[in-house]
């Protein structure tokens, strides 16, 4: 048996105006994967990230009152155009501070062990990938340009793997610590 168990990092976030702050374990703090679906690009900007931290160790520490909650409407999933007689909202419900608009975290009842920070409200060090997934990108912004490089990796829709796979596959799992 290894002698190394995995362990997770705490990470300590919040937003841009302070008045919400937050903590969450995370064993998959890596900031790899970049979406470029529509509803991520126009409510958080080009080149987003979220990471995956487990639920039942999430806090808010401040700022409760200032956290609200933005659904999407769901979209014609072939052509990412939304259904304007669609009343369906998406359950992936992203938190953003009422104060500042800063998007800090995506929650979604399918995966109800996980939370997902937005990797940019995290204020804790995060690792550096050697690799960057670039997801979503049949729905990407036109003018954008996605770099070009071997460790850059393109997928018109999600790729397979979760977070916790790409991680464990990496031998990253549970393995980054912070210098205090």
């Amino acid at each position: 048996m290894s002698s190394s168990m995995p362990k997770p990092v705490t990470l300590e976030g919040s937003c841009h105006c302070q008045r919400v702050k937050f903590s969450v374990d995370s064993y998959t703090p890596y900031p790899y994967m970049i979406c470029h679906c529509l509803a991520d690009t126009k409510t958080t900007g080009v080149f987003n990230c979220n990471i995956m931290g487990e639920y039942s160790t999430f806090k808010i520490k401040q700022g409760q009152e200032f956290v609200k909650i933005y659904q999407v409407k769901l979209c014609d999933t072939e052509s990412g155009k939304k259904d304007s007689s669609s009343t369906k909202l998406s359950p992936h419900k992203r938190h953003f501070c009422s104060e500042c608009g800063s998007y800090l975290w995506a929650y979604n009842d399918e995966y109800s062990q996980w939370i997902y920070p937005f990797a940019s409200s995290i204020d804790t060090p995060l690792p550096k990938p050697d690799e960057y997934y670039h997801i979503m990108t049949d729905f990407k912004l036109n003018h954008v340009e996605i770099p070009k490089g071997k460790n850059i990796h393109t997928y018109p829709r999600y790729p397979e793997g979760s977070l916790e796979e790409w991680h464990k596959k990496h031998g990253l799992y549970g393995t980054y610590t912070i210098d205090k």
